[in-house]
């Protein structure tokens, strides 16, 4: 992993294997970023790198999108005190409803999301609806889902100076639209029958009980009046 700091660089590459690559998943059987060892020397007092999303904004509400074919999801997002550059990238898709994580990002050679990409990246694109059809591809449920960005460190690493932050502050909902269906196959609109219109039968009988009431109130009123 390339680190920097007031603009110098350091890299080593560790010989023992508790510092070398490893490889990593997530709970999920998710594959994860490889750890690569660096030495850089960060203040303590650095603060932590963050991720501040710009496609969609972290601070609008959900936004949804659809499971449907050639419908591509981009997610950007910008830099803040980042002082040691990741060696990569894991992107994931959270879903608390059926408890499943999927990766995020382009396809390989092989048509499989791995959900990892590179440290400097600033957006990526996934087309969820190739993945579900994919091989070894989860279902996508019409559920919110939260985004996940970490780096080769994993989803549960602490806080560091200068080192990025897990950001899972993006909700976004994802759902399937109805299949269409024109008039000639038999389609016919719900909310259009004869149960939105006024019913005449019932609207003049309604009229009858109002017009008697205002007369035998009047009858009332003026018997009052003569005694």
């Amino acid at each position: 992993m390339s680190q920097t700091s007031n603009g110098n660089q350091q890299t080593s590459n560790a010989a023992n294997p508790s510092s070398g690559s490893l490889a990593a998943s997530s709970g999920s059987g998710t594959p994860v970023a490889s750890a690569t060892t660096s030495v850089n020397t960060i203040p303590q007092t650095a603060p932590p790198g963050t991720i501040s999303f710009t496609i969609p904004a972290q601070t609008a509400t959900a936004s949804y999108y659809k499971i449907m074919a050639n419908n591509p999801l981009t997610f950007g997002w910008n830099f803040t005190s980042l002082l040691s550059t990741p060696a990569a990238l894991t992107v994931q898709a959270y879903c608390s409803q059926n408890g499943n994580t999927y990766p995020v990002g382009p396809a390989n050679a092989q048509g499989t999301v791995e959900g990892v990409i590179p440290g400097t990246a600033t957006a990526v694109t996934w087309d969820a609806f190739a993945q579900q059809t994919g091989p070894n591809g989860i279902p996508l449920v019409q559920a919110t889902y939260t985004l996940r960005v970490f780096d080769e460190r994993g989803v549960t690493a602490g806080i560091e100076p200068g080192k990025l932050q897990v950001n899972q502050n993006v909700k976004f909902a994802m759902y399937s639209p109805a299949a269409y269906t024109p008039i000639a196959s038999g389609w016919q609109c719900t909310v259009c029958n004869s149960s939105t219109s006024v019913n005449m039968p019932s609207f003049f009988a309604l009229s009858m009980t109002l017009l008697v009431m205002v007369v035998s109130g009047v009858g009332f009123l003026r018997g009052l009046v003569r005694n």
